[in-house]
């Protein structure tokens, strides 16, 4: 649908960016912090690992500044659980609380929201050696956790999200690596860790509208479209298969309290049912989201199974290594889409229809929290960094946010990933994201300065204008 005029940017809209614990602060070991999964994984070979990241635990006075020069109006991180209860239940760690006090209050002094995610992939490993999410009891440490939170930050953080990409952590375990010696989990232990997530949610969520009545809280999954590869009817119910079990069935669930038909013959056809205690689908249900946070990178083409392991293959990506499963659908190439140095596909309209979509179905106000393209950004002899790759990128996708609005959809908010340069779960710190650029290497730390990117000064137009200047795409 095209429209004569454009509606414009709310002017409320929460200009941002993101980042996440383990990817950005390092200090893994310092003032009490506990061991996560993520301190205790199996790291690729050659690239560089957690322990001093960004440094942002250090950093974060002179970066939440940048921040402000950059002009965000929001910045969505994540609190290492880790940093609070070390390990995961028991007695809370005071300078874990006093340091994201001292996070948060900066950012409010600069008249920045902070959005904050509760879980974003760094499990406790106390937890983890007791089953993880397999085990129940980790439902009441979550809860338990969720609820120091609230009652320490509830006065001064209005917007919560549970847990991040919870739909990545159960179909690709392996994307956040595995831990030290440890196997990948069953698919019907993962169906269970998912039941389980989402028991604790909707506990968290519904402690949340009753400790911090003025806040709100939701879920933040990766979402995406999926494209039928071809008009012929069987690619049709492939592309629908696929985008209900990667997407609309954890939603469902997250939103609605119920498991989406498809996905409970899907499981009950495979012998994957979770075990479902009395009261766990009330607690779901109860649990009523505010808002919906969605991370898009990318979309899908999708075609008929043939039924065998033909179906499955690789795929460049951390959200998704591989794509397929026989029987369900196959994974097809897609020539209308342009792709990153990384494999990734570049889709901007896609992140429109997965706007309409998600709104259609939900009808929830919409907050992005991650979308960005990594790429392995070089400092000049100049003491520049010139990346045209990036502001193309957040660019396209700023516009179809810009035409979904005009479609009706309600998006308050577009945090993207990163604010700055953080350790790609895979890459290291040769896939960069940042709008700033940290000077470091792989392993040589050089001394860390903090570079503005020319993307930094784009986007700072972008978001002082509140998307009038630096979008090409008018009408």
């Amino acid at each position: 649908m095209h429209y004569t005029n454009l509606k414009p940017f709310p002017k409320d809209f929460l200009w941002g960016a993101s980042t996440s614990a383990y990817q950005v602060e390092g200090a893994w070991d310092e003032d009490g912090k506990g061991k996560s999964v993520i301190d205790m994984m199996e790291h690729p070979e050659g690239t560089a690992g957690f322990t001093v990241a960004s440094d942002h635990y250090h950093h974060y006075k002179e970066d939440i500044k940048l921040f402000h020069e950059l002009g965000l109006k929001a910045y969505r991180f994540s609190i290492a659980w880790t940093r609070i209860l070390p390990e995961g239940t028991g007695t809370v760690n005071e300078k874990g609380l006093a340091h994201y006090e001292r996070v948060i209050d900066e950012l409010l002094r600069y008249g920045i929201e902070p959005i904050v995610t509760l879980y974003h992939f760094d499990l406790p490993y106390a937890l983890e050696e007791k089953g993880g999410w397999n085990n129940r009891e980790t439902i009441d440490a979550f809860v338990n956790y969720a609820r120091i939170l609230f009652e320490h930050f509830g006065g001064k953080v209005t917007h919560w999200l549970t847990i991040n990409e919870q739909n990545t952590l159960i179909l690709h375990p392996g994307a956040v690596g595995i831990p030290k010696g440890g196997s990948l989990p069953s698919k019907k232990e993962l169906y269970q860790q998912n039941h389980h997530m989402l028991v604790a949610q909707g506990k968290a969520m519904s402690l949340c509208h009753e400790l911090c009545p003025q806040a709100k809280i939701g879920p933040a999954l990766n979402m995406t479209s999926m494209y039928q590869a071809t008009s012929k009817p069987e690619d049709a119910i492939a592309a629908h298969n696929w985008e209900v079990l990667r997407g609309w069935s954890f939603l469902d669930l997250a939103v609605h309290g119920r498991y989406n038909r498809l996905l409970w013959s899907y499981l009950e056809e495979r012998g994957w049912i979770p075990a479902i205690k009395e009261g766990d689908l009330l607690a779901i249900q109860q649990g009523q989201p505010d808002f919906i946070a969605i991370n898009y990178y990318s979309t899908a083409t999708i075609a008929e199974s043939t039924g065998d392991a033909s179906d499955v293959s690789p795929r460049a990506g951390d959200q998704q290594i591989m794509l397929g499963e026989p029987g369900v659908y196959r994974p097809e190439e897609n020539p209308y889409v342009d792709k990153t140095k990384y494999g990734w596909v570049i889709d901007s309209v896609g992140l429109r229809l997965t706007l309409r979509k998600v709104y259609e179905r939900y009808q929830l106000p919409i907050i992005i929290t991650e979308n960005g393209i990594g790429a392995p950004d070089e400092l000049t002899e100049d003491g520049a960094v010139h990346d045209d790759y990036r502001i193309d990128f957040i660019q396209a996708h700023l516009e179809q946010i810009q035409w979904a609005l005009s479609d009706g959809v309600e998006v308050f908010g577009y945090c993207p990933w990163a604010a700055m340069d953080v350790v790609s779960t895979h890459q290291g710190y040769a896939k960069r994201y940042g709008f700033i650029y940290v000077n470091r290497g792989e392993f040589d730390l050089k001394d860390m300065s903090r570079i503005k990117k020319d993307s930094f000064y784009w986007y700072q137009r972008v978001i002082a204008s509140n998307g009038n200047e630096g979008l090409s795409q008018r009408t």
